[in-house]
């Protein structure tokens, strides 16, 4: 697997130890003292994987990781000492794939990164798993998602929908004869129940939501109060 790992974190000792752990599984990496050099260079030259501390001097790794996920679905893991709900919760909101706490055990590591890397070489970088009874293209008014090629569009343009918003909306779309509750769309789309995910899922639904809006499409996403939320056309 000849990829290619961008990795930035102000602290060398903990730069220097993830790019010995990750180039002894046969990776390239290449090291960034802050994410605003990682965005720099990834602007350049395009990498497989990315990952980011949080805490570093310029943007933190949030606001880089939302700037790389808005023009590429590449993965990306938080490696970071910031342990609270909240930033796991923010992390994950902004389509962010894997946020691990430092100190963190390197064979956990290599396994995120391996299954991404896997992942995202089949075309295949989060959950959207074609069922075998399941049309591959999926129409709602005027969107038409293609779960083949990972790709949703609105009329005839593209919409930048992140890993989560497309497998939101394709789970949305496929149930567009009724409401889905959020403990349905946490278990489909994120494989698991919580109350940790039960933020990240309004999170991502408010984001899917301004992109709808932003590409004039007739589709909604209507809240269904005390339950979930339901597709509708205007």
């Amino acid at each position: 697997m000849n990829s290619i790992i961008y990795v930035a974190d102000d602290d060398a000792v903990n730069l220097r130890m993830v790019q010995a752990i990750l180039e002894r599984e046969g990776l390239h990496v290449e090291c960034f003292e802050s994410g605003d050099l990682l965005y720099e260079a990834f602007l350049r030259k395009k990498c497989n994987l990315v990952i980011l501390d949080v805490l570093m001097p310029g943007n933190d790794g949030f606001t880089v990781g939302a700037k790389i996920r808005q023009i590429s679905n590449l993965p990306i893991i938080v490696l970071t000492g910031q342990e609270s709900d909240d930033d796991y919760i923010f992390g994950i909101s902004l389509g962010l794939d894997v946020y691990l706490t430092k100190p963190f055990n390197p064979a956990k590591l290599v396994a995120h990164v391996r299954t991404l890397l896997i992942k995202a070489e089949l075309g295949n970088p989060q959950q959207l798993i074609q069922p075998e009874d399941k049309p591959a293209i999926i129409t709602y008014a005027d969107i038409t998602i293609d779960t083949n090629k990972l790709t949703a569009q609105c009329s005839n343009s593209k919409l930048q929908l992140t890993h989560t918003e497309l497998n939101l909306l394709t789970y949305m779309f496929r149930n567009q004869n009724k409401a889905v509750s959020r403990d349905e769309l946490l278990n489909a789309v994120w494989g698991y129940n919580s109350v940790v995910g039960s933020r990240a899922i309004d999170d991502a639904i408010k984001r899917l939501r301004k992109k709808l809006t932003d590409a004039k499409t007739r589709v909604s996403i209507d809240t269904v109060r005390g339950f979930g939320f339901r597709v509708s056309e205007s």
